[in-house]
């Protein structure tokens, strides 16, 4: 339930804070007040983009923000969901946005996004406004009524999961199909690919290592000479012998030292590991040397190696044996497909039928219910047809089933009506007019509002086309819709016969000032309620008759 809104910097609104109550309330003034208005910034808060535009001219920002009340509403696991602070008792929706472009949201003062919004708002609050009374003539809304008067929510999220499924399903058999029909078409190419491949088996990694090897092999004699060199020298290339003879000797002289001058042991000791790091590198230079051999028949077999390599590398646009190895698995793959396509195909079908056929069992449910909801609504809405001054209604709805599964069943759903006796029964969409379209959305709204656990409906309007008794007995309508399910009803009405209806009574209104207008919103009290009602019967000149009037329509 509404229970507070505050709006500041909105529209014409500078500032409006205001409390709501339970019941059956109205809200009246004259057009152009700002009864639009406040309807639109509720929408702001059930996730309706900002626009910089509504900010009141002259301010920065503009704030919106209202509690409602939650207890008995089940709203914790969609709170829990969204990781947002979940009271039991009440929740607070707060909407900021600059003119800069900025937009915040805010539930119980945790930020929120715009798709937490809607489905919060979904479940708190339903603005029922004017051209909304087109939604009777399309089928989904149609569907959608029989399916709340069954309580269908759950076996239609089951049927919905499993459609996907079946969809999904279909999906890939019709992927395998085309993937197979593209493969057979190429098998032959294919075949001749991975051939060639398979008989190079490129393997990642190989064309690096070979062409280090080709480099060491092209150069063999050039390595070879360099490494005797180095290790000669090493060894005994001078008259003194080699680096390591001359280092033995500079070794043993320091040594010799270490008895006089204690200071050169570390010396020493350095010379003596240097002396050690020489002796391996030398070893290891020479054997080396002993591997590094010329082979011109490993040269001549890595170049033909090589070879292959690139052109298949280049043929197949790809940079790397690696890349290559990758390649030839692909077409591996592609011909497994062919080898195993048609029984793939055949597992794809089947599981397309076992899908196809629990969609189908769960349709049928739900085609069964839609059924028996469709008779109660047919004696509902008829009976509050009569109530609403259409005697001679007739109210059917046809359901057809559809040769294939749609994400909603199997059924197609349309209502058919009639207003007076000679004119047959046709779909609403041809027949009814503005006033019967608004007594019709009223009767739907209200046998819905009794399998509904909505808190809050508005309408906004809803009256149009319609005056006099069937006004009165639409505000009495509404107003059980309160009585009856402890729900929250808001009408802003032109009428006298709904406004005078209401357990509460709220009055928009405009005032100028030297520099702007801005409009207003208060609760009446029962001696401005007689005056409104009064000037909603007679214009602006009040009549006596007019307040005699206000004051029955109230008594009543």
């Amino acid at each position: 339930m509404l229970k507070h809104l505050y709006i500041r910097n909105f529209a014409l609104i500078k500032e409006l804070d205001i409390d709501f109550l339970s019941g059956f309330s109205v809200i009246t003034g004259e057009t152009g007040a700002g009864k639009s208005i406040i309807l639109g910034a509720i929408s702001y808060l059930l996730g309706q983009r900002a626009d910089i535009k509504s900010i009141l001219p002259g301010a920065d920002k503009c704030t919106i923000e209202a509690t409602f009340a939650t207890e008995g509403y089940n709203l914790k696991t969609l709170f829990e969901e969204n990781d947002t602070d979940y009271d039991e008792h009440e929740c607070i929706i707060r909407r900021e946005f600059t003119t800069s472009g900025k937009s915040r949201a805010f539930v119980n003062d945790t930020p929120a996004n715009l798709t937490f919004l809607k489905e919060l708002g979904y479940q708190l609050i339903d603005i029922h406004s004017q051209h909304q009374n087109l939604l009777i003539a399309k089928e989904d809304f149609q569907l959608h009524i029989l399916d709340v008067m069954v309580q269908n929510d759950m076996l239609l999220q089951e049927y919905q999961a499993c459609y996907a499924a079946y969809k999904q399903a279909e999906q890939d058999l019709k992927n395998a199909k085309e993937i197979l029909t593209q493969s057979k078409a190429e098998e032959d190419y294919l075949r001749f690919q991975l051939e060639q491949l398979e008989e190079l088996n490129p393997k990642a990694g190989e064309d690096e290592e070979l062409e280090e090897e080709l480099n060491e092999l092209s150069h063999a004699e050039e390595i070879k000479s360099v490494l005797y060199k180095a290790d000669s020298l090493f060894s005994n290339d001078t008259e003194q012998g080699g680096v390591i003879e001359l280092l033995k000797h500079i070794s043993l002289g320091i040594q010799s030292l270490t008895r006089v001058y204690p200071s050169i042991e570390e010396y020493a000791e350095r010379i003596d590991s240097a002396l050690i790091e020489l002796k391996d590198i030398s070893s290891e230079l020479s054997n080396l040397a002993e591997r590094v051999e010329y082979n011109p028949e490993r040269l001549e077999e890595i170049n033909n190696r090589l070879d292959r390599l690139y052109t298949l590398e280049k043929k197949h646009d790809v940079k790397s044996a690696a890349e290559l190895e990758v390649f030839m698995l692909d077409v591996r793959k592609k011909l497994d497909v062919i080898s195993y396509g048609e029984e793939r195909i055949e597992e794809l079908e089947k599981a397309v039928q076992e899908k196809l056929a629990k969609a189908t069992v769960l349709a049928e449910q739900l085609s069964k219910n839609r059924a028996t909801a469709a008779k109660e609504v047919e004696a509902s809405v008829s009976r509050m047809l009569t109530q609403l001054d259409i005697p001679n209604n007739r109210f059917e709805i046809k359901i057809e089933k559809n040769r294939q599964l749609t994400e909603k069943g199997a059924d197609q759903v349309t209502f058919f009506f009639s207003a007076n006796k000679n004119v047959d029964i046709r779909a609403i969409s041809e027949v009814a007019s503005g006033g019967e379209i608004a007594r019709l959305m009223l009767a739907l709204k209200a046998i819905t509002s009794k399998r509904e656990n909505l808190p809050t409906i508005i309408f906004d309007e809803i009256d149009t086309g319609v005056s006099g008794k069937v006004a009165s007995s639409m505000a009495n309508l509404m107003k059980e819709m309160t009585a009856n399910n402890n729900h929250q009803v808001i009408a802003i009405t032109h009428l006298p016969q709904i406004a005078s209806c209401g357990t509460t009574h709220y009055w928009v209104y405009k005032e100028d000032t030297e520099e702007q207008t801005f409009s207003h919103i208060r609760k009446l009290t029962q001696e401005e309620r007689i005056t409104e009602i009064a000037h909603m019967l007679s214009g602006n000149e009040i009549s006596e008759a007019a307040i005699l009037n206000a004051k029955q329509l109230l008594k009543q």
